[in-house]
């Protein structure tokens, strides 16, 4: 390995010659190697400092703190990190300082030593034309930036990949419910048979569940899209110039595309991240109404002889390596894992969230780690589950005849006309002799067959 000679107000430090971060990026890739391979700073944060940076020089030059010639080199590096040309210049992991300093850091060497480039200077020799710290981070501190690089990376990867992917399932399903509507079956409460209920109807509660949740993730959208940016240190803004929160947000919503807005008090946003609380227990929500339906997709495809078996579900490989053709509900099984780990991910954002001292979360890697990592394993189940799972549905409809004809539950119906007490005896000698409803009913002398089929129709119940 090649270095180059990096200084700063600690000293000398070795920095790969070819790479374009400087000293304290480096720092920090020394200091804090844990899980170095794996838990990399999310690129989504990376890019949302690129509009960040783009349009904090473009805010100072309209103050005139900045020059022209530098607000150009500055939006030309972060047009390019927001284009992933410059993601292997980011090495740092999440666990680094809690207020991101590190990573903010490493987004302005980035930007410094990349627009020395440009300007056809050599990498590592000479003054940079743009410092990383008076010119990138003008007007900013790490804590506000990187409270507000949380909120940009959050909104877009809701808006763009999260949401739309709970939508599709929810599409799909309501398809199936509405395909369904005529499939009349027993329902199920405490696991046990229940009075008849139409597939449709079952598959009704499903988008009902993520309906809810989804309006719940919607709502707090207005949160996640206020800005901490013009907060400096402590959110009282020390050496901003005034009105540069709003310049500087108008200029990310104008690169974004998203209705971003500055935060109604920046001390709140600094000092605690309650917006990524809230919206993060919507998509908790959504993974808890997630795991019933996919248990109640399992239990109702399990079989294919000895269990339910009142819908098949796609054969996407084989289920066992010692069972011959035996299928295996698959899709449900891997969403409910993706779940059970977003409801971890809720635990870590919530201790995480409460980890605000005094003027500042210190916690706000951890979080947006775990955030971001949520809605990409939501959004990517719940496409997985719409294409190879719930699609190729298909009612069996011999299995369903069967379980609600020979259900004891239809008893209910009888309720009005002969009471519960004589009904239930119906029902008990069924099941004691193994019999049907019908010739308890007559043996017993409380109705008569035409009275039986006219009272006991199942498509009258539902």
């Amino acid at each position: 390995m090649i270095y180059r000679i990096e200084k700063d107000i600690l000293g000398r430090v070795k920095v790969p010659a070819n790479k374009y971060w400087g000293s304290q990026t480096e720092r920090s890739r020394k200091n804090f190697k844990i899980d170095s391979e794996v838990s990399i700073m999310p690129i989504e944060i990376i890019h949302s400092f690129g509009f960040l940076k783009k349009a904090s020089a473009h805010a100072n030059f309209e103050f005139g703190i900045l020059s022209k010639k530098k607000r150009d080199i500055i939006s030309l590096v972060c047009d390019e990190i927001i284009e992933g040309k410059l993601n292997d210049q980011f090495p740092l992991v999440v666990w680094q300082t809690g207020s991101g300093t590190h990573t903010n850091m490493n987004v302005n060497e980035v930007i410094s030593n990349r627009g020395h480039v440009l300007i056809g200077e050599t990498l590592g020799k000479g003054n940079p034309f743009i410092h990383p710290n008076d010119d990138v981070n003008m007007s900013q501190s790490s804590n506000d930036t990187f409270s507000t690089a949380m909120h940009i990376a959050s909104y877009k990867k809701l808006v763009d990949i999260t949401i739309p992917s709970i939508q599709n399932l929810r599409n799909i399903f309501e398809k199936k419910s509405k395909s369904f509507k005529n499939v009349i079956k027993i329902g199920r409460t405490h696991l046990m048979d229940a009075i008849p209920i139409t597939l449709g109807q079952e598959f009704s509660g499903y988008v009902s569940q993520i309906d809810h949740g989804l309006n719940s993730l919607k709502k707090t959208l207005d949160h996640i899209s206020e800005l901490a940016i013009g907060g400096t240190a402590v959110g009282t803004g020390l050496n901003a110039p005034k009105g540069y929160d709003i310049k500087v947000t108008k200029y990310i919503c104008k690169y974004t595309g998203f209705p971003f807005k500055v935060a109604k008090n920046k001390f709140e946003a600094l000092s605690s991240h309650d917006a990524i609380v809230e919206c993060h227990g919507s998509i908790k929500q959504i993974a808890v109404s997630l795991i019933k339906i996919s248990n109640d997709i399992r239990f109702l495809a399990s079989g294919p002889r000895s269990g339910i078996g009142e819908i098949f579900i796609p054969e996407n490989e084989p289920g066992s390596s010692i069972m011959p053709g035996k299928i295996n509900p698959t899709q449900c099984e891997a969403m409910i894992m993706v779940c059970t780990q977003v409801i971890g991910n809720d635990v870590t954002i919530s201790i995480s969230g409460s980890s605000g001292n005094y003027e500042l979360n210190v916690a706000k890697p951890l979080m947006v780690y775990n955030f971001l990592r949520s809605c990409q394993l939501i959004a990517d189940a719940c496409n997985s589950f719409s294409s190879f799972c719930i699609e190729g549905i298909k009612p069996n409809y011999d299995r369903i005849k069967d379980l609600l004809d020979n259900s004891l539950m239809l008893v209910t119906a009888l309720n009005t006309h002969i009471g519960y007490e004589k009904s239930a005896e119906i029902a008990k000698s069924a099941y004691r002799n193994n019999s049907t409803l019908k010739e308890e009913a007559i043996k017993l002398g409380y109705l008569t067959a035409d009275q039986f089929e006219k009272w006991v129709d199942p498509s009258k119940m539902v």
